[in-house]
């Protein structure tokens, strides 16, 4: 089927459909027409896109508008994945801005949310309502094609992209959380609150306190910047619509649910309304999650459905998400950086910090973080460590501080920086304390039985040179490369020589004469200062 490429352009920020106009426009999207089954072949084929060695730069939502199942069910609705974050590019059109503006764009709108709109008129998401009692013969939930996201090993589709928008009944703040949801059937859907302070649970421990079923309102296919401030970890008080409102400038404009005291996007796609149970749980899991391991069965609560909402032809979405990189990490990770950054410099007062970087690969970017460092003070290394160690739950196993010519997306100039400017025995401590958050292993560790490991790796002592011809010798190699017609060539830091303080005048210009074929003069320099064969030299001169 067509997707609609209308924008609500009077709204000041994209819905999903003007998002994907956007990616489509960009030439970001995979379209796949023929048929694809979502239970076996759907993620595995966009999972190529990140097992396969396609970097980050060249990486594309998919498309696919022709479902399937194993069954042979066709489905109508087409499947986006990798649409909000396969890619930093795709999250950087989904924010409306440049990359380098995301940090400032994440500070401002937590400083200032932007309090949502009412929507005038007849919603989109409410072309179409499906009531309780219509949900089994209409098929409900099951008529939406979720993929299963790690087949083999999952035990039904689960909802990634969903948002469950839940309501604190004392103060009546709404909260938008990122929770995976096990399909059960045409009217009931699990819901998997993490265990580490989810703000939906907080909320449903309260309507459990009251005697009450917690309402709930989950969003499919909303606009792109929900999805960017549902996956954060967001003070509670804080409404993550109004901060989503914050990131575009514009206040998202909201609707009533049908059945919930709930409001949610208009424009979104898909609503699923309902009740969690908080007088039962269910088993619920298997399923394959972003630390790279299969979450095995846990007992989740359950929400039962008292409506769905949508637009004509709804467009359904999913995270792809488990090892990583991946869409899920990529979400994170965008915004994890220079919040971590400001967080550092600005909160704490540690100006020498110039960069965060959260390792991606397999590790899903919380366990490993590199700080990096100009020009800092000893002290100034040891307090940025041990605060970037209380940054978030879960956050910071190892910590490694390393200098600003160390790229730390390069593990091979990070071994290199361990390998010659840290002593162990002086350069690292071991933190009990750590709060493993959702990662294995898949039992109650007590923090005091956990640890962190801080490495300061950072260069005290004057070196010399790197050995590497200086820049301005490979800068013009590169051009005769290029020249000579050989095979591209991508440069890995460090690329060229440069000083690191043990360098001197004349050692300089005995260089400089090298190259221009004189060498000769520093052989005769070096002949008149010739020395006995007998004389005592300090360790390390001869």
């Amino acid at each position: 089927m067509a997707v609609a490429e209308k924008v609500f352009s009077e709204s000041g920020y994209h819905d999903l459909r003007g998002h994907i106009a956007a990616l489509e426009r960009e030439g970001l999207i995979h379209r796949i027409d023929r048929p694809v089954n979502k239970d076996t072949e759907m993620h595995p084929l966009v999972r190529w896109q990140y097992r396969g060695g396609i970097p980050d730069a060249q990486r594309k939502a998919f498309l696919f508008t022709n479902p399937v199942d194993s069954q042979g069910k066709r489905y109508d609705s087409p499947v986006l994945i990798g649409g909000f974050a396969g890619s930093r590019r795709i999250y950087s059109i989904g924010m409306q801005c440049p990359e380098s503006e995301i940090g400032a764009r994440w500070e401002r709108a937590l400083r200032s949310p932007l309090r949502p709109v009412a929507w005038e008129g007849p919603a989109p998401v409410h072309e179409v309502v499906i009531t309780q009692d219509e949900l089994e013969a209409s098929g409900g939930l099951l008529k939406f094609p979720q993929p299963i996201s790690t087949p083999g090993y999952d035990n039904a589709p689960y909802l990634s992209s969903a948002h469950y928008i839940t309501k604190d009944p004392e103060t009546g703040v709404q909260n938008a959380g990122n929770y995976r949801g096990m399909f059960k059937g045409a009217a009931k859907v699990a819901v998997q609150f993490s265990p580490h302070g989810a703000d939906g649970a907080v909320h449903w421990e309260k309507y459990k306190r009251r005697g009450e079923h917690c309402p709930v309102a989950i969003v499919v296919g909303g606009p792109p910047v929900l999805a960017y401030t549902a996956v954060q970890r967001i003070p509670i008080e804080l409404d993550e619509m109004a901060v989503a409102g914050a990131l575009v400038g514009a206040p998202l404009r909201l609707v009533r649910c049908k059945t919930v005291d709930l409001e949610v996007p208009a424009d979104a796609e898909c609503v699923i309304e309902g009740y969690i149970r908080t007088d039962y749980l269910e088993p619920e899991g298997p399923f394959g999650e972003s630390h790279g391991y299969v979450h095995q069965r846990t007992i989740s609560p359950v929400v039962e459905i008292t409506a769905i909402t949508h637009r004509t032809n709804p467009i359904w979405t999913s995270f792809i998400s488990q090892v990583t990189p991946s869409e899920s990490s990529t979400i994170k990770i965008v915004s994890y950086e220079p919040m971590f950054l400001s967080f550092l410099r600005n909160d704490c007062g540690v100006k020498s910090v110039v960069r965060v970087s959260m390792h991606e690969p397999l590790t899903n970017i919380r366990p490993v973080v590199f700080l990096q460092f100009r020009n800092p003070t000893e002290g100034e290394v040891w307090r940025a460590l041990k605060l970037a160690s209380g940054f978030k739950i879960g956050v910071g196993k190892l910590i490694v501080a390393i200098d600003e010519d160390i790229e730390p997306t390069n593990l091979d100039a990070v071994m290199w920086a361990l390998a010659y400017r840290m002593t162990p025995h002086e350069d690292v401590q071991i933190v009990r304390g750590y709060d493993k958050g959702h990662a294995p292993p898949f039992r109650e560790v007590a923090a005091m039985e956990n640890s962190v490991m801080l490495i300061n790796a950072t260069l005290r002592d004057k070196l010399p040179p790197i050995s590497l011809p200086k820049r301005e010798f490979m800068e013009r190699a590169l051009e005769l490369w290029n020249e000579l017609g050989l095979p591209p060539v991508t440069p890995q830091s460090p690329w060229h020589g440069y000083s690191l303080g043990d360098w001197d005048d004349e050692l300089d210009q005995e260089a400089q004469l090298a190259a221009q074929s004189r060498w000769i003069e520093n052989a005769i320099k070096a002949a008149k200062n010739r020395v006995s064969a007998d004389t005592k030299f300090a360790k390390g001169d001869l």
